[in-house]
């Protein structure tokens, strides 16, 4: 099957083949797909890292030939990386994936001026955590979003745990069922997903610990907030806005 390859700094993933559809998720530039369906202008594509599908406008995306795979060194870790496309300069959503310089049908990709993180050096760990997630503070929210230019609270964690060498699934309703249940809230470290649900016992929200005590998500924005065995107190309002559900440990 036929992959694609995004060509646009954050390329959008619709639920219908219209761009006036709803956006439930995005591909980064340079990220990868496999072709399911194709309309006049739209793919459905299936992401390589997660699974997810969506419908892509093909204005946005390449057709990779079948037997010229770029060779991925790693992800970018900042907001100041860029690409450069045929002499145009591309800004890099943090976790943007960065490929050997390679070339496919006369669109030239240079990635020498950016600086990433290569695979061999990806690693779940305490330090490691805090400081990415402290990359993406003030990133709006954006429904369907996973980039530092705006993320869901899903996708912010999905991407957070990218650069540490763990892939997520997309939803947090599909996050929820990875890694290791944590007890008790005393006994969560940073780095630690809690997940929160509805009256209906449906998880709707997720975020990463802080400590026990503080939590970074997107809601609104991706900022901190305090939270106890109920669930999650706004610091601006002193209002609870989400319920606890569970707390899972994934390294």
């Amino acid at each position: 099957m036929q992959k694609i390859i995004s060509i646009a700094a954050v390329c959008p993933l619709w639920a219908s083949p219209s761009y006036k559809s709803e956006m439930t998720s995005q591909l980064l530039f340079g990220e990868q797909a496999t072709i399911l369906e194709t309309t006049r202008d739209f793919f459905l594509v299936k992401c390589e890292n997660d699974g997810y599908e969506g419908w892509c406008m093909q204005n946005q995306v390449l057709v990779m030939p079948e037997n010229d795979m770029p060779i991925l060194k790693g992800f970018t870790v900042n907001a100041n990386a860029v690409a450069i496309l045929n002499s145009t300069v591309v800004p890099l959503p943090i976790g943007s994936p960065v490929y050997q310089d390679f070339g496919l049908d006369n669109i030239v990709f240079n990635y020498s001026q950016t600086h990433y993180c290569p695979i061999n050096e990806m690693e779940a760990t305490v330090t490691r955590a805090v400081q990415i997630v402290l990359a993406y503070i003030n990133t709006p929210y954006l429904w369907g979003g996973k980039s530092n230019f705006g993320a869901d609270c899903s996708g912010f964690v999905q991407q957070v745990f990218k650069l540490m060498g763990i892939f997520l699934p997309r939803a947090a309703r599909a996050q929820v069922n990875e890694g290791k249940p944590v007890d008790f809230l005393q006994q969560a470290q940073p780095g630690d997903l809690a997940f929160f649900d509805n009256e209906q016992g449906e998880i709707i929200h997720v975020g990463i610990l802080l400590s026990s005590q503080q939590i970074i998500h997107a809601s609104g924005f991706v900022h901190t907030d305090l939270i106890d065995t109920l669930g999650i107190v706004s610091t601006i309002t002193g209002n609870r806005t989400h319920q606890l559900r569970i707390i899972k440990r994934l390294f």
